[in-house]
């Protein structure tokens, strides 16, 4: 969307330049046409290539020349779409232009069908199915002589193999796209209008043309706005179009005869990172430069999660392993056996044994499993109100091992109460404050009450001002609401609004961590009086003097500073933010006259006179912790999870909430001046083995954090208890990647626009559901009812996924792959008769095993998988040594051997052969030449043969199916028939394979079509007690594990 964007202004540059009358090009100019250039190398393959995506930029480029919005005055503006920023739009005018223009909502992007179909046929495990489906009907025609129908009927149960894995591909993209269609649904996306002369909240989509707009630090543009009123700090991120981080500083008047350049248009989708503005909506849906670009651009590509990078990891070796072995296969026929028994198999039989061998290596049933796990967890998101932007990323979520959480609003309940006031000489309670403010000549309380009252960003919604105080609710941001409640309670906040104008004002911003407002006592020729609010550290400094209890004005001496201070870290320790309350009054010159109404130069004015302040008084808040937070942060610990506090309050403030949420739990703290001595004390290479006291909490600021090296930061990594305070934006992303060079998986929870940045870079951003637009787009996880615990029921479950999908592979592959090719292999190198036909191959694959692989995708967690570490996606992958020899060489080779035990019994029992006998028959089985058997005789023992080795792999994976359960308990601690850990949907894949297997060897179409037999009923029996051998082996196994997880099988455990 970034080089479209660019490719717009660069052609309404040229259009908008044409009436400068052979005006040479501006710097600005050839600047963007030298970006424009280089975006189109990495566009198109040529320059002078005309594309029709170059028509449609070139069409879009002269639509937008026609709007001249950004040049037209504010009120020409209001005009124009007949509204006014104090009534705004009449219900009457709503309802015409939602008529006219619909919705403001984009248009669905194309629906690129036979893309899609292409995908599903030919991605994932399919391109193997292909090779497999071509060597068959191969095989059969032309290179059959004669042609087997068997053959041809193999050809087309591959082909509907491939048409299956591609229908459920279709059913996963189908099933996502609601699940998230209904999901997105749960987090409507409301903004601030002007309407029948009453500020209110609406839905985005509802907006309308001429709508008057109030947006915010933290908003996310709804629309196209025309700005026409800005605070001084107002900025818009607009990255996802320009491609550039800095933020746009908003104006008033066009700052750009480019449509696409100008600072006094907002555009639909950037986001308010600070400042606060007014606007009038130009342009909705698809009317939008947002909507004008969609319709152009094709789908973004997503960065592929960790999930999709172990499953893409997982069918890259499963393709590899099998095209190596089926090649093997050939050449071992080419090179050998064509010679030495060239009546034992044909080109065509020996192709169609390659094929079968790269079926088998095919686990069918994990794609299903895959989509059915991805909707188990969109169902368990859902009934824990968790919104998930990709269903892939919960698997994400389960490998974190640092979460770096915001405190105001994630940790605590962000309902935060002024509890404190304080002078220099005394500390007073609010209800005490109250009787001395309704005395009306305490001067000290009403200084402090007008600041508080008038220095503040937050207001009343006015539909529940008929309310007790505690209940109204409040637009603004919670630390304001308290103030605003503070304020209310020692007299209605209109009465001192009504009293004074407000000339100018500066919004809080986590930069500055101040705000101010220029107030005039309303009809009188006064100065005006500046009022400032915000952190004491940050405020001290521009102040100079203080007031007392008794409203007298004192010099800031030391004395007075130190005790300043002493009430803040006295409040700052019990867990309230301080915030400092300040005023200047301008006595005999006044600054301001002749500028009241020049915002420009106020801006200037205000600038130079933000000094010089009077300390009016200290405000205490208290927001307490959410009462699930200690549990959560107890759970996660006993998970291997650390959690950080990143916050931009007082550090003793955070520490002192940090013990509250136990996320320090020792009395003694480190500090910089620890991690600066620990660093001195060890040799570069010995850095990660520094001593550090695991158990010892670190306090930084992020001040401290300026200058640190590689070094230092190596020592605070290795921290489990860390409390950030005091970070700006930059801090926090600073600190998210500092963890992330450390093989930390970071997941950053936060509410603010501050947090967005470091929610971007962490692996795993979650937003809560009462935060910030920016931060719910920056987030890949939104809590939608602020209960941070959700947070674990997701961790459990991005663990539950990637651990099922385990078990599910290593289930699939010991009869789906590796019992399947040793067959094969002694087929064609000892020369025994193939005790499993390709066939049967395809049926265990497609069919026996898949319904037992989807049961286990049920399985509940084990109850001991959180108090595991989290897997490291860079060593603990999906399959690896561990895991193949889990599934080969022991659950592997155990089925084999089983299975080949039962064949030779039956060719024993059955046929009178010998072990011996049937190994190194090659020709000699094909061409009937054992005594007394004719040719007829030998293949119908042989298919009955295949039969029984079929029904013993099927009896035996039950044995695997119950096995594969769990890593490290045994069955009985995971009990699968009652209790929370049941899952009865194992027992139904005992009778569906049962069914499978009656269906392919007792109906005499599928008899005569696939050389298929019926089985003696005692081989119904003989390989149960070997599949409960394979399941007390595992058991056993297990035991050691549990009782040396120190030992060699529990160091080589999957």
């Amino acid at each position: 969307m970034t080089v479209e964007y660019r490719t717009l202004s660069i052609q309404l540059s040229r259009q908008t330049s044409r009436p400068l009358h052979g005006a040479k090009p501006t710097r600005k100019y050839n600047a963007l046409l030298s970006r424009f250039k280089f975006l189109r190398r990495g566009y198109q393959q040529r320059e002078d290539e005309h594309s029709e995506h170059e028509a449609k930029l070139g069409a879009t480029a002269d639509e937008l020349s026609t709007l001249k919005f950004h040049l037209d005055t504010v009120d020409e503006t209001l005009t124009k779409f007949s509204t006014s920023p104090i009534q705004g739009l009449e219900t009457d005018a709503i309802k015409r232009c939602r008529e006219r223009d619909g919705p403001n909502v984009l248009s669905s992007p194309p629906n690129r069908i036979w893309l899609k179909i292409f995908q599903w046929l030919f991605s994932g495990f399919c391109p193997l199915l292909w090779i497999a489906a071509i060597f068959v009907w191969i095989s059969w025609k032309p290179l059959g002589k004669p042609a087997n129908v068997q053959y041809l009927a193999l050809g087309i149960a591959i082909l509907l193999v491939i048409f299956l894995q591609a229908g459920f591909s279709a059913w996963q993209e189908w099933t996502t796209s609601r699940v998230m269609a209904s999901i997105t649904g749960m987090l409507p996306t409301e903004t601030m209008v002007t309407r029948n002369g009453n500020k209110t909240s609406v839905a985005a989509t509802e907006l309308v043309q001429g709508d008057i707009v109030h947006v915010r630090g933290g908003d996310k543009i709804p629309a196209d706005i025309r700005l026409i009123e800005v605070s001084r700090d107002l900025r818009f991120d607009r990255s996802m179009l320009t491609g550039e981080s800095d933020p746009i500083v908003a104006t008033v008047n066009h700052t750009d005869e480019n449509y696409l350049e100008t600072r006094n248009i907002a555009v639909m989708g950037t986001h308010v990172t600070q400042g606060s503005g007014t606007g009038v909506v130009i342009g909705t849906g698809d009317s939008t430069v947002m909507g004008r670009i969609a319709k152009m651009t094709t789908s973004k590509k997503d960065e592929k999660t960790l999930l999709q990078i172990e499953i893409a990891r997982f069918v890259l070796i499963v393709a590899i392993l099998s095209l190596i072995i089926g090649t093997l296969l050939i050449v071992l026929w080419a090179t050998w056996l064509r010679h030495s028994f060239p009546t034992f198999l044909s080109l065509s039989d020996a192709l169609v044994n390659s094929a079968g061998v790269i079926v088998a290596f095919v686990p069918v049933g994990m794609p299903i499993c895959l989509t059915l796990a991805l909707a188990l967890v969109a169902k368990r998101m859902q009934r824990q109100n968790v919104l998930v932007k990709n269903l892939t990323t919960v698997e994400t979520l389960g490998s974190v091992n640092v979460i770096c959480s915001d405190k105001t609003g994630t940790l605590t309940q962000n309902q935060m109460t002024v509890v404190h006031a304080g002078f220099i000489d005394t500390d007073v309670s609010t209800d005490d404050l109250k009787t001395r403010f309704d005395s009306g000549k305490d001067v000290a309380v009403q200084r402090l009450y007008d600041t508080a009252a008038l220095c503040n960003g937050s207001s009343f919604d006015p539909a529940s001002m008929d309310k007790p105080i505690a209940d109204r609710r409040v637009n603004g941001d919670a630390t304001d609401s308290s103030i605003l409640r503070f304020a209310e309670r020692l007299q209605p906040v209109a009465t001192a609004q009504a009293k004074y104008t407000k000339l100018f004002e500066i919004p809080f911003n986590s930069k500055n961590k101040w705000m101010l407002s220029l107030r005039k006592l309303a009809g009188t020729p006064s100065a005006p009086v500046l009022l400032v609010k915000g952190a004491p550290d940050v405020l001290l400094q521009r102040c100079s003097s203080i007031q007392n209890a008794s409203g007298d004005v004192l010099p800031l001496d030391k004395d007075s500073l130190e005790r300043l201070q002493g009430l803040q870290r006295k409040w700052s320790g019990e867990g309230q933010r301080v915030l400092m309350l300040c005023r200047r009054e301008f006595q005999g010159t006044n600054p301001f006259a002749g500028i009241e109404d020049d915002q420009a130069k106020l801006d200037e004015v205000v600038a130079a006179v933000n000094t010089d302040l009077t300390i009016v008084g200290l405000v205490g808040i208290v927001d307490p912790p959410r009462k699930e937070i200690p549990h959560v942060v107890d759970t996660c610990r006993r998970a291997g999870i650390r959690v950080f506090m990143v916050t931009g309050d007082f550090a003793l403030t955070a520490a002192a909430i940090a013990r509250q949420c136990k996320i320090i739990t020792n009395d003694r703290v480190d500090s910089i001046d620890d991690i600066r001595a620990k660093a001195l004390q060890h040799a570069p290479g010995a850095l990660a083995d520094a001593g550090v006291e695991k158990k010892t909490p670190l306090v930084l600021s992020g001040s401290e954090l300026v200058g640190l090296q590689p070094e230092h930061w190596d020592i605070i990594c290795h921290y489990t208890e860390i409390v950030f305070a005091r970070t700006t934006p930059e801090q926090k992303l600073l600190i998210v990647q500092e963890l992330r060079n450390r093989e930390c998986y970071v997941a950053v929870t936060g509410d603010g626009v501050n947090d967005s940045p470091a929610m971007k870079a962490a692996h795993i951003g979650v937003a809560m559901g009462s935060g910030s637009e920016v931060a719910k787009e920056a987030a890949d996880m939104v809590l939608l009812d602020n209960n941070f615990s959700s947070i674990l029921v997701a961790i459990e479950n991005g663990r539950l996924v990637f651990e099922n999908l385990k078990k599910v592979v290593l289930y699939l592959m010991p009869a789906g792959s590796f019992s399947e090719f040793v067959p094969m292999f002694l087929n064609m190198v000892l020369g025994v008769p193939l005790p499993l036909s390709v066939i049967f191959m395809i049926v265990i694959c497609m069919l026996t095993d898949v319904w037992a692989s989807i049961s286990l995708m049920y399985e509940a967690p084990e109850s001991d998988i959180m108090y595991r570490k989290p897997r490291n996606p860079k060593r603990d992958h999906l399959v690896n040594l561990k895991f193949f020899i889990q599934a080969y060489g022991f659950i592997g080779i155990l089925e084999s051997l089983f299975a080949h035990i039962i064949f030779f019994i039956f060719m024993y029992w059955k046929g009178g052969f010998s072990p011996s006998q049937l190994f190194l028959a090659f020709d000699k089985w094909t061409l009937g030449e054992f005594p007394g058997k004719t040719a007829a005789e030998l293949s119908e023992l042989l298919n009955t043969g295949e039969s029984v080795f079929f029904l013993s792999l099927v009896v035996l994976q039950w044995g695997n199916m119950f096995a594969t359960r769990t890593r490290r308990l045994s069955v009985f601690q995971q009990n699968p028939f009652w209790g929370p850990t049941k899952n009865l949907r194992l027992l139904c894949a005992i009778p569906f394979t049962l069914g499978i297997t009656f269906l392919f060897c007792y109906v005499p179409w599928f008899n005569n079509i696939f050389g298929t037999h019926q089985i003696p009923a005692p081989f119904f029996f003989i390989p149960m007690p070997f599949a409960i051998v394979i399941l007390v082996l595992d058991e056993i196994r297990k035991l050691t594990i549990r009782t040396r997880p120190s030992g060699f099988l529990a160091r080589i455990a999957w």
